[in-house]
């Protein structure tokens, strides 16, 4: 199940072409688009995505799900830390690739994640993050098809991160397909109870969701440290008010 990077690039250019659709958050102009879309992923993940998660939630023992999930990120800590060596941080890119030691040999392939136990921090980064700490602007908010929140600045840099994936080389194909549904099937299952909360919660799940991925995204290009300036930038406008009357206000025109 290896993606197609022309079919993403193609993705990108239509959502940029159709700023037409012009919503009321100035970091979400494709908003009519986006949420086209987004009921799309929530269709599929109702139901077919969500019920196979829960089923194997349900059926797989603990540790074969621990060992799925660290398996699949022992193999992404390469790419991470190839990342952070573009990054300008090889302290970083040397923790990244000493976990991959590590873990691939005393850790049984990365079943077992040996490196945290030893003190070697894990890392997640990709080559969107990347633009970002090179002052790349992440442009708008996307929201693609099966693939769900992004930007576009971070949806121009998945071909690369498709192509850093150590698993998209696996032979023979069919076994790479299965490993690539059973990791999305595993990333999924790890986020159900989440979801769930989130069902119950939110109001607009559209905009709580955009909300919450673009303050995650800007955090993870600054490494928790966004400067005092980007934060007021991503804080949607309000309008102004102005006095009309002993105490009371309405929006200026």
């Amino acid at each position: 199940m290896r993606r197609n990077p022309s079919v993403l690039l193609a993705v990108a250019a239509a959502v940029t072409l159709s700023g037409c659709a012009v919503g009321p958050d100035k970091r979400d102009p494709m908003e009519n688009w986006n949420r086209a879309v987004f009921k799309f992923n929530d269709t599929v993940d109702t139901y077919a995505l969500k019920p196979v998660a829960t089923g194997y939630k349900n059926v797989t023992p603990d540790f074969v799900q621990t060992g799925v999930n660290n398996f699949f990120g022992n193999l992404q800590d390469l790419w991470t830390g190839g990342n952070n060596l573009l990054q300008g941080k090889p302290g970083d890119a040397v923790s990244d690739f000493g976990r991959f030691a590590l873990n691939s040999t005393f850790g049984m392939l990365g079943l077992f994640d040996i490196a945290s136990e030893a003190g070697l921090s894990k890392h997640k980064e990709d080559f969107g993050q990347t633009l970002g700490r090179w002052g790349v602007q992440s442009g708008p908010y996307v929201m693609l098809p099966l693939l769900g929140p992004s930007t576009l600045r971070d949806t121009v840099g998945l071909p690369l991160d498709f192509a850093g994936d150590a698993w998209s080389y696996k032979d023979p194909v069919n076994v790479r397909n299965i490993g690539a549904g059973v990791r999305v099937i595993d990333q999924r299952a790890a986020l159900l109870d989440a979801s769930t909360l989130l069902e119950d919660a939110a109001l607009d799940r559209y905009e709580f969701i955009r909300d919450g991925f673009l303050q995650r995204r800007q955090s993870q290009v600054y490494d928790g440290e966004v400067p005092e300036t980007k934060e007021e930038e991503n804080v949607p406008e309000q309008p102004a008010v102005k006095p009309t009357g002993e105490g009371a206000t309405q929006p200026a025109t």
